[in-house]
């Protein structure tokens, strides 16, 4: 079997070229993935906003792999999560979540987001020092969701290597393992907290109801590791890259710390140049389906890729450059996807973002990349995400006197 590319280091490193070469030859290509199925990538930005709306590609990977024998042993906490959910299912336990990600909640959330990022740099600052992936980017919106849900600090480390084995690109038993040590996890959480309620977002879920209706204790545990999860990966990689992108351009960096009110703008560039979600995650074809002129038959496999939609020179002029001026930028790329499954903690990521990018250029206006090539960054091993394993920096330690 031809081995899949997108399961390369290469690809892990950079998914660029191969995205963008899929595309000149059509905005949706079938894919080799060397295990017998046939899968479809989706890389222009008009197919791409389609597919991710379109009912006849379902994520409902239960029913996907009922027929089909399969030697994975997720826990269905992972494996049958809202994200593989169609309507009306998901949209029922997307309600039930969704209070807690409201515009209102989440601006309620800025003084304790500001407050960790300062922290944060405080100690960035007294070493003068470090690694802004491990020191900062993870630990911030780790400590964000942590609080949100109520998980204690003394798991928190736990939870972050289960929810990194999730993404890598590891043995299926590692992945596995990882799933149901977090499910187990985040189920000890909850009977704490029913035994126990709190002020926060689990204690919430647990009690909440639509007329009649509750979160089953299944549905419980899965939202809860969805949450803890997405709640920090795709936050961290938004941070991580963005301050690559800043790193590598000085004027960026003085525009910015000059224009405080130009960062929201940043963000939503910063996401579409270098978006943290290189692949959405799984759909299949119901239904025959035509997309792009590709003729998809039902049962085949649909990877949309908001990484390369972002980049479609049809839609973005210069898509490899970061510009602050793109006219209309709000809305315009895929990183949070569109249609049903939009990010639900879209306004969260955005926030912490923008704080922990303003926090950073005006502690450090000579931040500048320790003594290591761009081009021997290590990025992580997942075809899913796009995110450095680290980033050392050096910063001036007189920014400790705030």
């Amino acid at each position: 079997m031809a081995p899949n590319p997108l399961e390369s280091a290469e690809f892990s490193r950079d998914p660029y070229p191969l995205l963008a070469a899929l595309r000149t030859q059509g905005a949706v290509q079938r894919m080799p993935t060397g295990d017998g199925r046939t899968t479809w990538v989706v890389t222009g930005w008009p197919e791409a906003r389609a597919a991710l709306a379109d009912a006849r590609l379902s994520k409902d990977t239960a029913r996907y792999f009922a027929d089909r024998p399969s030697n994975r042993r997720l826990a269905p906490a992972v494996g049958q999560s809202m994200l593989a959910t169609d309507p009306p299912r998901h949209g029922r336990l997307r309600k039930l979540a969704m209070a807690a990600f409201t515009p209102a909640a989440v601006a309620r959330l800025a003084p304790r987001v500001r407050a960790l990022a300062e922290e944060l740099a405080d100690a960035l600052a007294a070493r003068g020092s470090g690694d802004l992936i491990e020191e900062f980017a993870v630990p911030l919106p780790i400590a964000v969701i942590s609080e949100l849900l109520g998980v204690p600090e003394a798991e928190r480390a736990a939870v972050r290597a289960w929810s990194n084995d999730l993404f890598a690109a590891a043995a299926p038993e590692t992945v596995d393992r990882a799933s149901h040590a977090l499910s187990a996890c985040m189920t000890r959480l909850i009977a704490s907290r029913r035994a126990a309620p709190s002020d926060d977002v689990l204690s919430g879920l647990i009690a909440a109801r639509d007329e009649a209706d509750r979160l089953s204790e299944a549905e419980l545990v899965s939202l809860a590791v969805l949450l803890v999860v997405a709640g920090h990966e795709t936050t961290t990689h938004l941070i991580g890259n963005g301050m690559l992108a800043l790193l590598k351009d000085d004027a960026l960096r003085a525009r910015l710390r000059a224009e405080p009110a130009l960062l929201p703008a940043a963000v939503e560039e910063f996401l579409r140049h270098d978006a943290p979600l290189t692949l959405a995650t799984f759909r299949y074809a119901t239904v025959p389906v035509e997309l792009g002129g590709a003729r998809i038959a039902a049962g085949e496999v649909v990877l949309v890729s908001p990484a390369a939609a972002n980049r479609d020179p049809a839609r973005f002029a210069a898509p490899d450059e970061v510009r602050l001026d793109r006219p209309d930028q709000a809305g315009r790329h895929l990183s949070f996807g569109h249609g049903p499954h939009h990010c639900l903690g879209a306004p969260l990521a955005r926030l912490e973002a923008r704080i922990a990018f303003e926090v950073l250029l005006t502690r450090f206006p000579d931040i500048r990349p320790a003594s290591v090539s761009w081009d021997e960054l290590e990025w992580r091993r997942t075809r899913l995400m796009r995110g450095l394993v680290r980033l050392p920096v050096h910063v001036d330690r007189r920014a400790i006197d705030r």
